[in-house]
C-alpha cells in the first residue's frame, strides 16, 4: 500500500507540489518557444515525458555499473539516443509539427528536467519508481506548457488545436486576435502568473525571507 502511495505521489507531486517549471524554474526556454499553439505544446509534452521516463528507467537499470567519473556522459548518451528516436518518429508521422518544433526537440538532450531527474533520482532508485518519476515530471512540465499554450493560442489567434473557437473579425465575427500573445514575452508573463497562482494556493512554496 505504501509503495502504491509513493508511486502515486511520484506522478502527482510534480504537477503542483514540486513543479519543475513553476517551483524549480527548469525548462523555461522550451516553454517560451513551443507554446504558441496547443498542438505543439501537447506534442512536446509527450516527447519530454517519453524521454524523461525511459532515460530514468535505463539509467536506473545500469546505475550500479556506471563509473562515477563518466556517469554524466552515460546519462547524456542514453538521453540523446531517446531524443533521436522521438525526433525520427515525429519526422515520420507528424512532419508538419516536427518542422514547427524545429531544434527544440533536439534540445531535450540538454533539458535540465531530464538531466536533473536522471542524476538526482534514477541514479539512486529502482527502475520502476524511476520510470514513474519520469512520467510525473513530464506531466508537471506538460501542465505548464499546455496551460500556457491554451491561453496563447486562444487569445492570440482565437483558435484551439487550429480550430476557430472565437469568430474573428476578419471572418465576420467579434474577436480581434491579440498578436502580443504569440510573442515569447507573453509566455514569460503567463508563466509568472502561474507561479504566483500556485504559490498563492500553496504558500509553503514561497521562499523564506532572508
Amino acid at each position: 500500500m505504501s509503495s502504491a502511495k509513493e508511486l502515486k505521489k511520484s506522478v502527482l507531486a510534480p504537477v503542483l507540489d514540486n513543479n519543475p517549471i513553476a517551483l524549480q524554474v527548469l525548462g523555461v526556454c522550451s516553454a517560451l518557444a513551443v507554446t504558441t499553439k496547443l498542438e505543439t505544446a501537447f506534442v512536446m509534452t509527450i516527447a519530454v515525458m517519453f524521454v524523461t521516463a525511459f532515460s530514468n528507467f535505463f539509467v536506473s537499470l545500469i546505475r550500479n555499473h556506471i563509473p562515477n567519473s563518466v556517469r554524466i556522459i552515460v546519462q547524456m548518451a542514453i538521453i540523446a539516443s531517446l531524443v533521436i528516436v522521438v525526433d525520427q518518429i515525429l519526422k515520420a508521422y507528424l512532419y508538419d509539427i516536427s518542422k514547427q518544433l524545429s531544434v527544440f526537440v533536439g534540445l531535450i538532450i540538454t533539458n535540465c528536467i531530464v538531466m536533473g531527474r536522471a542524476e538526482a533520482f534514477a541514479m539512486k532508485s529502482a527502475p520502476i519508481p524511476s520510470f514513474i518519476d519520469g512520467i510525473g515530471n513530464g506531466l508537471g512540465y506538460g501542465f505548464v506548457l499546455i496551460t500556457v499554450g491554451f491561453f496563447r493560442e486562444l487569445l492570440g489567434s482565437g483558435k484551439l488545436f487550429g480550430i476557430e473557437v472565437m469568430p474573428l473579425i476578419s471572418n465576420g465575427g467579434w474577436y480581434q486576435p491579440n498578436g502580443l500573445m504569440l510573442l515569447a514575452p507573453s509566455a514569460f508573463f503567463l508563466i509568472g502568473f502561474m507561479i504566483w497562482a500556485i504559490r498563492t494556493f500553496k504558500p509553503e512554496q514561497v521562499e523564506a525571507k532572508e
